[in-house]
């Protein structure tokens, strides 16, 4: 029996975060794509406390690539508001290519390190 899309994310989603630890110094950019939005949180895992969140349903622009930029430049500035510059990336399972990477590149033209 094979899985189906979303449990194969879920599997590899798994395996990242078993890597992936977000702490106070340094916490975890989660990434999750649907076909229509990309959402992305700052999380501070060792409290349980989302210190940043964004979505892409609400930025300004065309193609997802785009709107996925404009949502990482937010973040990025509502992050350094908050005092968080290095964070780990989680990409939750995706691919790290077209939106993904787009997003990821765009965060760390605006200041995020990772």
């Amino acid at each position: 029996m094979s899985l189906s899309k979303t449990q194969q994310r879920d599997r590899r989603h798994k395996r990242v975060r078993a890597k992936v630890i977000g702490s106070g110094s340094r916490p975890r950019l989660s990434v999750y794509k649907s076909n229509t939005r990309l959402v992305a949180q700052i999380i501070d895992d060792s409290s349980g406390v989302t210190i940043a969140a964004v979505s892409s349903a609400t930025q300004k622009g065309k193609a997802p690539r785009e709107r996925a930029e404009a949502a990482a430049a937010a973040l990025a500035k509502s992050a350094a508001a908050k005092g968080v510059k290095a964070v780990v990336f989680d990409r939750g399972g995706f691919q790290y290519l077209g939106t993904v990477k787009a997003f990821a590149d765009a965060a760390r033209a605006a200041g995020l390190e990772f």
